[in-house]
């Protein structure tokens, strides 16, 4: 292989032996994509997208044409009744909020039953901090069901919770956080959301973030009420510059509507300000981008494990979201990974990242991401908290072969750092 980096002679043989190793996988998230790529093209052709719906929007924006259509193709992507994709969330955290603000009231309890949540969330749910109008603050009742020691939803105990606090939201985050569990698969989710449904009449909620056509189903497909994400993740392509989405019953989108705006307008206004196009791109991107995203993280995890690091998930193991984990043992390998990654960005190569305070964060955080959006996780980036167990949570990958040698990059400084190359 020509390659126009400096590796070493065991590092690229031992990238080929990975690829041999992957080989399976890459098979499966090729079927994967193509199913979830007809099920957004479809979405597109059935609600008839044209160039009259790239057109700009400004002031209210009443009657934006483009912005009730790319909801309507994002909820029949989505498997959902109704959809918001708004460039006006911020981000995952800010759309995950509107939801839980828009759904929950004085006196309801919302119950988690993945444990705690991702470090962001916890002071929307007033888990830390206080007086900042956190749902807490509101009067919003909140408990909490641990994960089994194996990482998988603790069905026993979630039917016990709900039958005894009724709650008026069961919430699950799909992905694993800054955790080494395994991320929870359609199917997981499908089997909590049959209970509650058997229990009670709670609304079931899912983070969806780096979930999004990972899977062919999504979680409003089986049995999942609403779900919420951001666009610079997943189901943006890359293309999307920012935003959130909300997806899944009608009602329940239209409560969330109200919190974004205000009761009585809810999702009739807000100007597009000529973003539709990206927006559109990079949901009929989407699917394609996460298979890349996918055989990046399938890679990283055979090289890695060849390199005797220990991986999750493990490099033939099913895939619930494009996060790969490293465990990397030491601050200073992690921190030497996390350089090494951003030398192959396509942007801002020669940044040399440095831990810091990340707002929303307990311990100091740093991150691989030379990325064409800022903070885009769907694009390949590296970030970890500088505490135990040094792993390095790697995502993304907008093109597996321009990914494939920012993890070669990352690979090599850390065997340069601690003497191993």
């Amino acid at each position: 292989m020509h390659t126009y980096f400096k590796l070493s002679n065991r590092l690229l043989a031992l990238s080929e032996h990975a690829m041999a190793l992957a080989a399976p996988r890459f098979a499966e998230i090729e079927q994967t994509t193509e199913h979830n790529q007809q099920k957004v093209l479809a979405a597109f052709l059935q609600n008839k997208v044209s160039e009259t719906h790239f057109t700009e929007t400004t002031g209210y924006g009443y009657g934006d044409r483009g912005r009730e259509t790319l909801e309507a193709v994002f909820a029949q992507s989505m498997g959902a009744q109704a959809a918001l994709a708004r460039h006006t969330f911020t981000c995952g955290t800010h759309t995950i909020a509107v939801a839980l603000f828009g759904l929950l009231r004085p006196g309801d309890t919302m119950l988690c039953v993945t444990g705690t949540p991702y470090d962001t969330l916890r002071p929307v749910i007033g888990l830390k901090g206080s007086g900042q109008g956190s749902l807490r603050d509101f009067g919003i009742q909140y408990e909490q069901i641990a994960l089994s020691p194996d990482g998988s939803p603790d069905l026993d105990a979630i039917a016990r919770a709900i039958q005894k606090t009724q709650p008026k939201l069961v919430y699950l985050q799909r992905s694993r956080g800054y955790t080494l569990r395994q991320s929870l698969s359609v199917e997981q989710i499908a089997a909590v959301a049959q209970i509650a449904k058997e229990q009670s009449n709670a609304i079931v909620m899912i983070d969806n973030c780096y979930g999004e056509f990972v899977q062919t189903r999504e979680p409003t497909e089986c049995g999942a009420d609403i779900i919420a994400g951001s666009l610079i993740k997943n189901p943006g392509g890359g293309l999307a510059k920012n935003g959130g989405y909300i997806a899944g019953r009608k009602d329940l989108v239209d409560l969330c509507a109200c919190r974004m705006t205000v009761p009585g307008i809810g999702g009739e206004v807000g100007a597009t300000l000529g973003l539709n196009r990206s927006l559109f791109m990079g949901l009929f991107h989407a699917p394609h981008v996460v298979g890349e995203a996918l055989k990046t993280a399938v890679f990283a995890a055979a090289l890695f494990e060849l390199l005797g690091y220990e991986v999750q998930p493990k490099p033939l193991a099913p895939r619930c979201d494009i996060i790969q984990s490293v465990l990397l043992g030491s601050e200073k390998a992690l921190i030497a990974f996390c350089q090494g990654m951003q030398k192959g960005a396509p942007v801002d190569s020669f940044v040399v990242p440095e831990a810091w305070d990340m707002p929303g964060y307990d311990s100091k955080v740093i991150m691989a991401a030379g990325a064409f959006v800022m903070g885009a996780s769907i694009e390949l980036s590296a970030d970890a908290p500088l505490r135990e167990p040094y792993a390095a949570w790697m995502q993304g990958g907008l093109s597996f072969h321009s990914a494939k040698m920012g993890v070669l990059l990352g690979a090599q400084s850390l065997l340069q750092t601690l003497g191993r190359d």
